[in-house]
């Protein structure tokens, strides 16, 4: 006697017979068509070691960072073997660059004795600028760079270091007494690298520094402002036109230049003499004014360490 579960079952085993499924769960299997399209789609699939060789990959891998990898620039070609200063003499100079000194160590604490410019008592040009020292103070590197020249000239740098730093400036220190570097040796900013002195063409223990662009003596006061010990900004363009320039950005410059844009006046002649003020000294004095401690101790009977008294005037020029 059939039953309806009899019927169901029946009818479900002649629908699965019907598809070429058999009623046995042991014996599934695909039907036909998906066994078809199963070793279709493996007969599509590629051997992975024909597509990709390690050849290929490492040539992928030159060529993702290629950017990245482009050498640096070497600073450390042109003119490196020359026993000249200045070895850029044939040189293509562009007409503005811009020059991160942030980095930056004072090469000596020493006050400015003499300003860069040109000298009447001598008819030449002074390329740097006179830092007072005393023979065996430690002179250090102004930036990060290698050695270029230890040298000694009679007649003038006496014994001499020239860096080329990474900013791609040149700092030239003369008068020196010792040698603490060697030509082609990488020293960072504030590496000892010499100790001061009073060799070649001087009058007394200082250290003659300057600063170089491609050749260019630029004005160190451009770039260091010596009174408070530390650079003007982090960035100096040099340009063709102003490299000789010094920069002032003390309040006493800035109220005066604004002033005088203000009235439409021009600037008047420099003043030919000044009246001391509390918290002077005759270093800043003379870095104020474009002259020299020698100068104003000579104009005024006054010696390095005379005191000075507040509101008492300076002979200038």
């Amino acid at each position: 006697m059939f039953t309806t579960k009899n019927i169901l079952y029946s009818a479900l085993t002649i629908a699965f017979s019907a598809c070429g499924y058999s009623a046995s769960a042991q014996d599934y299997r695909l039907p036909a068509a998906h066994q078809a399209e199963h070793s279709d789609l493996i007969a599509a699939q590629h051997n992975v070691s024909d597509q990709i060789k390690v050849q290929d990959t490492e040539l992928f891998l030159d060529n993702l960072f290629t950017e990245e990898e482009e050498p640096e620039l070497d600073i450390y070609t042109e003119g490196w073997d020359s026993q000249n200063v200045n070895c850029y003499r044939n040189a293509v100079v562009p007409q503005t660059k811009e020059i991160n000194v942030s980095k930056f160590a004072m090469p000596c604490p020493g006050y400015m004795t003499s300003p860069y410019g040109y000298r009447r008592r001598f008819r030449r040009m002074h390329k740097g600028v006179d830092l007072k020292v005393q023979i065996g103070d430690t002179i250090r590197a102004a930036f990060d760079g290698k050695v270029r020249l230890t040298k000694f000239e009679r007649r003038g740098y006496g014994y001499y270091v020239v860096i080329r730093h990474t900013n791609e400036l040149e700092t030239v220190y003369g008068h020196l007494s010792k040698f603490l570097v060697e030509p082609d040796q990488y020293v960072k900013a504030g590496d000892p690298i010499a100790l001061g002195g009073n060799t070649g063409r001087s009058t007394g223990p200082h250290l003659h520094f300057e600063t170089r662009f491609m050749g260019y003596a630029i004005n160190p006061s451009a770039i260091f402002d010596f009174e408070n010990q530390t650079t003007h900004t982090d960035t100096y363009t040099f340009d063709k036109r102003t490299y000789e320039n010094a920069r002032d950005y003390s309040p006493r410059s800035t109220k005066s230049s604004a002033s005088l844009a203000s009235s439409g006046k021009t600037p008047t002649t420099a003043a030919s003499t000044y009246t001391i003020r509390r918290g002077d000294s005759l270093s800043k004095i003379a870095v104020r004014h474009g002259t020299t401690v020698k100068q104003l101790c000579k104009l005024n009977g006054l010696t390095t360490s005379s005191k000075l008294s507040v509101g008492k005037k300076l002979k200038l020029r």
